[in-house]
């Protein structure tokens, strides 16, 4: 049944919409951390049964100033539920690599592609932070400005794009040392959005067997609050999840 709704999924052309897709994490007050997957802009959160069964595997570590500690994740209707919230000076980050490959036109050409997905939370954005995950955006403790790695490396000539759930975005590309200057007037929370494609074919193991894939889909978030600014303007209204084709919703209601 799991199969069956993968493969549903991944039939699915990616429109513009869904290529902007990204997970990202949030804080309710007083209660655990949240994974989210949608359209931070737009207001849109996938659920389950439905998109949010594009993972399988959720991993998420805290970062303290005692150091890194994994932490549990459960899946829930609307996200993936962390075991606790995070403290006022803590840190997260959280890879999700998706399960079924995706056509992804790239170049004018459509690319079997396999996405892996990155959230990273911090504290406070003024603060340097050393990038960690595949891919990743950083502060660099200069006010406004981010640094865009890829394993490590500086990532230049990338599109940086600040959103809030207003629908207010701003779009910055990284310099030659992958670092990106963005103007954020508002006092709310922000998601700071990356994407690279890098077209080096592969393959992964699959159930049926080794996946081919032309090519691997980075897309990470940052996620923090500024504490001062302009007082936002309201949300957008919330956009209710997208729907499966008819024919995976009895394999997505059978698979949970």
């Amino acid at each position: 049944m799991k199969k069956t709704l993968s493969l549903a999924i991944a039939a699915l052309s990616l429109t513009a919409t869904a290529q902007a897709h990204q997970i990202w994490i949030e804080q309710p007050a007083g209660k655990p951390a949240v994974v989210r997957f949608g359209e931070f802009a737009e207001n849109l959160r996938e659920a389950s049964p439905g998109y949010l069964d594009s993972f399988n595997k959720v991993s998420a570590t805290l970062i303290t100033a005692k150091g890194e500690t994994p932490l549990p994740v459960t899946k829930a209707a609307d996200g993936f539920r962390l075991s606790q919230k995070i403290g006022a000076k803590d840190g997260l980050v959280v890879d999700s690599p998706m399960n079924a490959l995706r056509k992804f036109t790239h170049g004018g050409e459509a690319l079997q592609t396999w996405f892996q997905m990155n959230a990273r939370y911090v504290p406070d954005p003024a603060v340097a932070v050393a990038p960690k995950l595949a891919i990743d955006i950083v502060p660099t403790g200069k006010p406004g400005e981010f640094l865009v790695a890829l394993k490590g490396q500086p990532l230049p000539k990338t599109k940086l794009v600040a959103m809030v759930e207003s629908g207010w975005e701003q779009t910055a590309y990284t310099d030659a040392q992958g670092k990106a200057h963005l103007n954020l007037p508002w006092k709310t929370q922000y998601v700071l959005r990356a994407m690279h494609i890098d077209r080096t074919p592969g393959e992964r193991p699959g159930a049926d067997g080794p996946e081919h894939y032309d090519a691997i889909g980075y897309v990470t978030t940052l996620t923090f609050v500024k504490p001062d600014g302009v007082a936002p303007l309201p949300a957008l209204p919330v956009r209710p999840p997208n729907k499966l084709p008819a024919a995976a919703a009895p394999a997505a209601s059978a698979s949970q």
